[in-house]
């Protein structure tokens, strides 16, 4: 389990889904993400803006991940987590690697374009120089009901 706990956990995914309402509402998938510092002080948020930037790497995490370092002025995220509500796909997992992020927490799993263990496991390749943790159906629920939400609506 994550160093942070349960209840810091939750309480961030809550921010994540906050996150993800927004990007939905404004017309694209809700998705959303956070960092935690190894003490559990937020670092970088993100939500999903493709649409919204016209941009095809505009995912909430890579925002996230960019957030963080920003704060923390370099690229290397050791010791942080990442908090998000889809499971992450292979862009993002490989992102995820690449920042040395140490725990993935996640609320609903992507059957079909998740990287993070259900379709593939970029995250936790043993040929790549960096595994990641990886904890999921944190809140899972309310993010599935999101997204089916949104979906629905669009059809």
């Amino acid at each position: 389990m994550n160093p942070l706990g349960t209840a810091r956990l939750e309480d961030a995914m809550g921010l994540a889904l906050e996150e993800a309402r927004t990007a939905g509402e404004a017309g694209d998938v809700p998705v959303g993400a956070v960092v935690l510092s190894p003490e559990g002080r937020v670092l970088g948020v993100g939500r999903n803006r493709r649409e919204a930037d016209g941009d095809p790497t505009a995912h909430a995490e890579i925002l996230a991940l960019r957030a963080a370092g920003e704060q923390l002025g370099g690229w290397r995220l050791t010791g942080c987590t990442l908090v998000v509500t889809l499971e992450p796909c292979t862009m993002c997992a490989g992102a995820i690697v690449l920042a040395r992020v140490p725990h993935l927490v996640l609320g609903a799993w992507d059957e079909k374009a998740g990287a993070c263990g259900s379709t593939r496991d970029v995250v936790r390749d043993s040929r790549l120089n960096h595994q990641v943790q990886v904890t999921g159906g944190v809140r899972g629920e309310e993010a599935v009901v999101m997204l089916r939400g949104f979906f629905d609506q669009r059809r």
